[in-house]
């Protein structure tokens, strides 16, 4: 996705991210598994060519290919490890993932936490690969640590509000707020209960360069409908 080209869609320096962008974590739910995984992915596409934002999708490591093989928006990996080609039985190779179409991976989901160490090294493989990191952090103070090892982005999702009914934007507008004046030259990702197209454009007032959402489209009995909604959050972005 190209965005509008208005100064609110900015071009990173990784070809296919461009910002403000709505990241669609499909996490192993029934309704994202499978074709079905290729089913949202394509809603995704089709809903961000109409209004003209960036949408990038993040289905299991295993319907990466396929997925990735049948949109053109940006396509995310859950995690993958620190490694190189060698005796790693079990782990997941970022070269193997940007085989498969990934542009890029999250780290350090709080569902998928991993040592600060293993944080560093994994930025720096992907930086040899040339692969988008999204390093995710539970409150700011880890999150300016995460920061100082410069990610493509970072992002703040407090783990009591994952999953819920109550989203960032509303309870805790204050942590994006200050998480947006202590990084510096980073983006800044919000995510944890984003439901509605309000939470988003919040989110984005307060200085946010783009949501972290799951359940809130993945659970959704009408995803599109969902995603018109966020689209036009989207859109309305401040300049």
């Amino acid at each position: 996705m190209t965005g509008k080209g208005s100064p609110c869609y900015d071009v990173n320096l990784m070809d296919k991210v461009n910002f403000p962008v709505l990241i669609t974590n499909f996490k192993t739910y029934e309704s994202a598994t499978g074709i079905e995984a290729l089913k949202l992915a394509k809603i995704h596409e089709s809903v961000a060519a109409e209004f003209g934002v960036n949408f990038a999708v993040c289905p299991q490591v295993v319907d990466i290919w396929m997925v990735a093989s049948e949109v053109q928006i940006p396509v995310f990996a859950h995690h993958f490890d620190a490694v190189t080609h060698g005796q790693f039985t079990g782990h997941i190779l970022p070269e193997a993932l940007k085989m498969a179409g990934a542009d890029g991976s999250l780290l350090n989901h709080a569902e998928k936490r991993i040592p600060f160490q293993q944080i560093a090294e994994s930025i720096k493989r992907a930086r040899e690969v040339g692969f988008f990191t999204l390093v995710c952090a539970r409150d700011i103070e880890e999150a300016q640590k995460i920061a100082e090892l410069k990610p493509d982005a970072v992002a703040i999702e407090p783990p009591e509000l994952i999953g819920g009914d109550i989203s960032v934007s509303t309870a805790s507008p204050d942590i994006i707020k200050k998480a947006v004046e202590v990084i510096k030259g980073i983006p800044v990702i919000v995510g944890a209960g984003v439901k509605t197209g309000e939470d988003i454009k919040i989110a984005l007032k307060l200085g946010a360069k783009g949501v972290l959402v799951a359940s809130g489209v993945t659970k959704a009995k009408d995803p599109r409908k969902v995603l018109v909604d966020f689209a036009k959050a989207l859109s309305s972005c401040p300049a």
